[in-house]
């Protein structure tokens, strides 16, 4: 089943005070890149080409100059406004019209993911019900917990649990079949006054149409949020591409590995950079040309 994909990049960026007084939340750097050129890597490699954008009427205008309506790198952007946030699962009632009816992939705008994505094409692949993704963490009680039955099946969902039923979170990245809409349209305001993503996903385990992927150790998962996980992040990136001397989540870089645009396309967004390290790096890639190889653990 084709599926769209909505990038949520909204929220008022409260913990990350006063970064986000002067600056959108996800256009702050993580080490050599925006914020939101990450998540939306993802969902690029995961061969998702029609992306709606959704963040604050203040937000929106700066997404929209930075990242165009997508042509340039083969895919198709479109924005939305969430006027007050209201839950990740509002998300879905805002995009009802853009979804129109598809399936859906949904990306929190301050999400990193670096490893092979096999399980997110495998995901995407699913023609029913919903798929999430469970991450071994330390500090489970600050996210959505995923408790596992002796056969490893799902049993429980919990948003935030002060006594977590396991140490597996479910990361910010979720894929849902043609009811989506249908399911969220049903959902009630939680006491924290939003519509919470783990009712939905409740929703789906309750009809035994949710499947749970445990990500491996060697996948990363990286929550931007606070002050702490922005420069966590940023080294981490930083350790990756001075190691490798490849780019991460290099957007252009991705939609000429994906076969979004050619290399004549590539060559003529190149010319309208300026004279900089990023510049270099893309005429390498494109110098190399489609066929080079390269040990891409994001693919």
């Amino acid at each position: 089943m084709t599926k769209k994909a909505i990038l949520l990049a909204g929220g008022a960026g409260t913990r990350l005070y006063p970064l986000t007084k002067i600056v959108c939340k996800q256009l702050l750097p993580i080490y050599d890149k925006p914020m939101i050129c990450y998540p939306l890597a993802t969902l690029m490699l995961g061969g998702l080409r029609e992306v709606l954008i959704i963040s604050t009427p203040k937000d929106l205008p700066m997404l929209e100059d930075y990242l165009g309506d997508g042509s340039q790198l083969g895919i198709r952007i479109a924005y939305a406004a969430q006027p007050k946030p209201e839950g990740i699962a509002q998300a879905f009632l805002i995009a009802a019209d853009f979804i129109a009816g598809a399936g859906a992939s949904l990306i929190l705008g301050d999400n990193i993911f670096y490893g092979k994505l096999d399980f997110y094409r495998a995901a995407l692949a699913l023609e029913h019900g919903a798929c999430i993704f469970g991450y071994q963490v330390r500090d489970p009680e600050r996210y959505g917990v995923v408790e596992f039955g002796p056969d490893g099946r799902a049993l429980s969902l919990e948003e935030k649990p002060k006594v977590p039923k396991s140490h597996f979170a479910v990361p910010g990245l979720y894929v849902y079949d043609e009811r989506v809409v249908e399911f969220c349209r049903e959902l009630r305001l939680s006491a924290r006054g939003e519509l919470e993503i783990t009712d939905l996903n409740t929703a789906y385990l309750q009809r035994n149409e949710l499947h749970v992927k445990l990500l491996t150790r060697g996948m990363a998962w990286l929550d931007t949020g606070t002050q702490t996980s922005l420069l966590e992040a940023g080294n981490y990136i930083a350790t990756i591409e001075h190691r490798q001397g490849l780019k991460v989540a290099c957007l252009e870089e991705v939609a000429f590995r994906m076969g979004f645009i050619n290399q004549t396309q590539l060559g003529a967004l190149i010319d309208r950079l300026p004279k900089a390290e990023y510049r270099e790096y893309l005429s390498l890639v494109c110098e190399e040309g489609p066929s080079a190889v390269h040990p891409e653990p994001e693919r």
